[in-house]
């Protein structure tokens, strides 16, 4: 907010946020992560993709991980679930090019935080007192970053050697203009000292969540041959009015347009809340939509997207939706082509995260050897000249890998998202990007960009949304109400992390559907998890209208989620 009042445009104030929440919500993203935007400008309507997702290193292959390392999936935590971090390139592309201010003013908020102190939100100490013991045992560098005097933090924590790094990529941005200077601090970045310190930390093998010693497969090389990019974002008309602008099939985005033209004219809300019919219908629409994710989306062989996200295809795959709940995994055929699943993917006895001890109750899920369950941050900015962006920052957690001393930060570990099976859209292949969970989102209505909305919550972001649009675009809630609707999700699918189980027919609930909504959906063969009355989903929204009011709202759930307008 105090980027906007000080002149500055959405997309600076979104670079600030998100480096600053690199610093206050480190056991929620990092400077080793990722971030992919959705966003539209003033002078252009048409939504455009930022992808800084960063893609597998030359040197992963399946032979190398499977067969070399004799793993069956790839860690959750450690250093050979390291792609090329994306997130300092991805947030310097899009200052440079849709900003206005200079990087030192961008920074400068997160550099005075990390170098001068910052208070602790109550997530990171437990956080931080779970893997306690891991860091004293194993990865002694972070043990020095996060337990000062050998304890917990407690109230206020300092970053000296990430502060450092800041600086040190300051200093190396010189140049004739804004963009020139931009554009060193990325070289310092990828071809410069921070490529050279990763690639010689990943050499050295450390303890991961399987018990042994594996070292990185990042070299600078890597980093050097990597740079952010745009795209078009998927746009998806979707009923109504309404088109829905998201990521491409390397994410999981395009789960929420095929969920919704699934249950086109097929959702109810009384006094704005779901009927159990429509959460019934949403659940199974979700299952037929994530078992397309799981048979299709990728970034190592072609996606039949036109296909997937078309309404002739769901008219044909809405049949599927009965009076009962499924307890398969039903892949459809776009365009004809038969799907395929993964041998381990296919394995439904290995229970996943249900979403209920993650993002919404008590975040983050995290083992005490680090292995964490979808945890991330969301941003969404609008200005009043109409630019709008929604990113969802993610990866390079303090408990995902040891911290590299020299700079202060730790790897990200998305890579543990690829399958260890060749010939899957997201088998390992070097130089592709993971399927990600990451998933912002636009909504236009009658071709005007309306809102920008997001959560974090891994495999549930696109569930959670999926509540928030229907409230929003069915129920008639404005977008804080929709926000505080109940909300559900299906975990009748395989998951994105390690050890990605599945569990047939799963779906957890918040009670506030109503106690009979509940024994509804049981009698219809689910098998439901009362989450609690506040439990699910930590979305925020912005939005326009067709005058010069802009809104925004957040959610409660969190206790940390914020809206505010100038």
């Amino acid at each position: 907010m105090s980027v906007l009042a000080r002149g500055g445009n959405a997309f600076d104030a979104a670079v600030a946020a998100g480096f600053v929440l690199q610093v206050v919500e480190p056991h929620l993203c990092g400077p080793g992560g990722e971030v992919p935007a959705v966003f539209v400008t003033a002078s252009d309507a048409v939504p455009r993709v930022l992808c800084g997702q960063g893609v597998a290193p030359a040197a992963a292959t399946v032979e190398r991980v499977r067969d070399g390392f004799g793993l069956p999936i790839v860690p959750g935590t450690g250093l050979l679930a390291a792609t090329v971090p994306g997130a300092w390139d991805g947030w310097l592309t899009l200052l440079r090019d849709h900003g206005t201010w200079s990087l030192a003013d961008a920074l400068a908020p997160a550099l005075a935080y990390a170098a001068g102190g910052f208070p602790l939100v109550p997530r990171i100490p437990p956080t931080i007192a779970t893997v306690a013991d891991h860091f004293r045992a194993h990865w002694p560098s972070s043990a020095r970053t996060w337990l000062p005097d050998g304890s917990v933090p407690r109230s206020v924590h300092r970053l000296p050697a990430l502060a450092a790094t800041w600086q040190r990529l300051l200093d190396a941005a010189t140049g004739p203009s804004r963009e020139a200077r931009i554009d060193a601090a990325r070289d310092a970045w990828y071809r410069g000292f921070v490529a050279e310190e990763i690639a010689a930390f990943c050499a050295v093998p450390v303890r991961d969540e399987t018990g042994r010693d594996h070292p990185g497969l990042l070299v600078a090389d890597d980093l050097a041959r990597w740079s952010a990019t745009y795209e078009d974002a998927l746009t998806v008309d979707v009923g109504g009015g309404w088109t829905v602008a998201k990521p491409g099939g390397w994410s999981q985005g395009p789960v929420l347009p095929q969920m919704l033209q699934l249950l086109r004219d097929d959702v109810r809300y009384a006094d704005g809340v779901a009927t159990a019919d429509t959460v019934h219908r949403a659940a199974e629409a979700a299952k037929l939509a994530f078992a397309d994710r799981e048979a299709w989306y990728g970034d190592s062989a072609p996606v039949p997207l036109d296909a997937l996200v078309s309404r002739a295809y769901a008219d044909g795959r809405r049949a599927l939706i009965g009076a009962e709940a499924s307890r398969e995994l039903r892949p459809g055929a776009p365009d004809g082509r038969a799907p395929r699943l993964g041998e381990y993917a296919r394995r439904p006895g290995m229970r996943r995260s249900d979403g209920t001890g993650g993002p919404g109750v008590g975040e983050p899920t995290v083992s005490r050897s680090g292995a964490v369950r979808g945890d991330t941050v969301h941003v969404d900015v609008v200005d009043a000249a109409g630019n709008m962006v929604s990113a969802t920052p993610s990866g390079g957690w303090l408990q995902s890998s040891p911290t590299i001393p020299a700079l202060g930060f730790c790897l990200g570990t998305r890579a543990q998202m690829f399958w260890l099976e060749e010939g899957l859209p997201s088998s390992l292949v070097p130089g592709r990007r993971p399927r990600t969970t990451l998933s912002p989102s636009l909504g236009l209505h009658d071709g005007e960009p309306r809102i920008a909305f997001g959560t974090p919550g891994g495999d549930q972001q696109d569930q959670w949304q999926l509540c928030f649009w229907l409230a929003h675009t069915v129920g008639g809630l404005d977008l804080q109400a929709a926000i505080d609707a109940p909300a559900w999700h299906s975990t009748a699918f395989p998951g994105s992390f390690a050890p990605r189980g599945w569990e047939p027919a799963g779906l957890v609930v918040e009670s506030r559907l109503g106690a009979a909504t509940l024994e509804d959906l049981r009698r219809r063969g689910h098998e439901v998890v009362d989450a609690g009355e506040w439990a699910l989903g930590r979305m925020c929204a912005v939005g326009r209208g067709g005058g010069p009011l802009l809104r925004a709202a957040a959610d409660t759930r969190s206790g940390v989620g914020a809206a505010a307008a100038l």
